[in-house]
């Protein structure tokens, strides 16, 4: 299993995004003292992500895919949340695949795709 190190900045813009909006639950946090910089991990079903507000660990715009299964149901669960800051559609990629690309609030790129039939 691969887990890719995403940068955030701020752990409450980061959960504003991933937990509140797409969906992730934080499985821990870890920080070495007060005013350190945190480094946690969120998972949605079996995919895990690692974001860390540590200089040097990632470099903000990164970009990443991660499959997922249902991924018309996923959009519609997007979509009904009204998020201010994000409203991705779907699209058919020229490989069989229907993705959906969101920009996190640190300009990693994740873009979720299913495989079509």
């Amino acid at each position: 299993m691969i887990t890719p190190i995403l940068r955030m900045f701020e752990l409450e813009k980061a959960k504003e995004f991933y937990i509140d909006f797409l969906g992730f639950k934080i499985d821990w946090t870890h920080q070495y003292e007060e005013n350190m910089p945190i480094y946690c991990q969120i998972s949605l079903d079996h995919n895990i992500l690692h974001l860390s507000e540590h200089h040097g660990d990632s470099s903000p715009g990164s970009a990443i895919r991660i499959k997922i299964d249902n991924i018309k149901q996923f959009h519609s669960i997007l979509q009904a949340k009204k998020y201010a800051f994000s409203n991705p559609a779907l699209e058919e990629s020229p490989w069989n695949t229907v993705e959906l690309t969101v920009i996190d609030p640190f300009f990693n790129r994740i873009t979720f795709y299913e495989e079509m039939n």
